[in-house]
C-alpha cells in the first residue's frame, strides 16, 4: 500500500482532544465506516472483487448517512473552511474505486482507496485531532519509508528509522481504541510490536540475515492488525 505523507509520521506526537457529545459521535461514525474501509483496501489488495465489491458498497452508504446527518459540521470542524469539501471528496474516491472493481481493475482500485486514508488524515490534522488510525497511518507510512530503503551504505539509518517505528507503536500501544477490549485486540497488537522490536534489535546487530529477516516480518503482523482495528 502506499504510504501517506511523511509530514504526517508527526502527528502521532499531538496530544487527542477528548470526544464527547456529538464531536464522540461524529468521530465513531467515521471510525465504524473506516472499518469498511480497511476491508476494501485489504480486498482489492488480495484481488477478492466479490468482497472489495461489497465492503465498498458498505462503506459508501455508511459515509451517505454520515454525510446527510452532518450537512453542517460538527463541532470540531465547525472552522473547517473544507469539511465539506472534504466529505464529498471521500464519497467520490469510494465512487471512483467503485467503478474501477466492477472493470476488474482491482489493483487501481487499491490505490485510488488510498487517498481517502490521505483525506480523513488531513481533516484531522488540520483540526488538531489525532485519532487511532490517523497513529495507525503514521507507522505504516514510516514502515513503508523503511522497505523502500537502501541502508547498505548507511546501517546506521535503519537504527534511527527502526528507533521511530519503534515509538510509534509504542505510540498506538498507549492510545488504544474503543475496541481494545477484544479478545484479538492483544494478540494482534502484540506482534506488530514484537515485528517492530525485531527490527530494532536487527539493526543494532548490523547482522544482514536477521535485518533481512526483521524486514520481511514487518509488513504482515501490521496489515492483519489494521484489517481488524486499524
Amino acid at each position: 500500500m502506499r504510504s501517506i505523507p511523511v509530514a504526517a509520521l508527526f502527528v502521532a506526537i499531538l496530544p487527542s482532544i477528548a470526544f464527547g457529545g456529538p464531536v464522540r459521535d461524529f468521530e465513531n461514525e467515521i471510525r465504524v465506516a473506516y472499518g469498511d474501509y480497511r476491508a476494501a483496501l485489504f480486498q482489492t489488495n488480495t484481488g477478492n472483487a466479490d468482497k472489495s465489491r461489497a465492503a465498498l458498497a458498505s462503506f459508501s452508504a455508511k459515509w451517505s448517512r454520515l454525510s446527510l446527518e452532518h450537512v453542517g459540521p460538527p463541532p470540531q470542524y465547525a472552522d473547517d473552511p473544507d469539511y465539506a469539501k472534504t466529505v464529498s471528496s471521500i464519497a467520490a474516491i469510494a465512487e471512483a474505486a467503485a467503478k474501477d472493481v466492477e472493470a476488474g481493475a482491482l489493483p487501481k482500485g487499491h490505490e485510488t482507496l488510498e487517498a481517502i486514508r490521505d483525506e480523513i488524515g488531513a481533516l484531522h490534522e488540520r483540526n488538531g485531532i489525532v485519532s487511532f488510525s490517523d497513529r495507525m497511518n503514521a507507522y505504516h507510512a514510516k514502515m513503508e519509508e523503511i522497505l523502500g530503503k537502501d541502508y547498505a551504505a548507511q546501517p546506521g539509518m535503519l537504527r534511527e528509522d527502526a528507533a521511530i517505528l519503534s515509538f510509534l507503536a509504542q505510540d498506538i500501544a498507549s492510545h488504544p481504541p474503543n475496541e481494545a477490549g477484544d479478545p484479538e485486540y492483544d494478540r494482534l497488537r502484540n506482534g506488530m510490536i514484537a515485528a517492530t522490536g525485531a527490527l530494532l534489535d536487527g539493526s543494532r546487530s548490523a547482522d544482514a540475515t536477521i535485518i533481512k529477516n526483521a524486514m520481511d516480518g514487518l509488513k504482515g503482523p501490521y496489515s492483519r492488525f489494521f484489517l481488524k482495528f486499524g
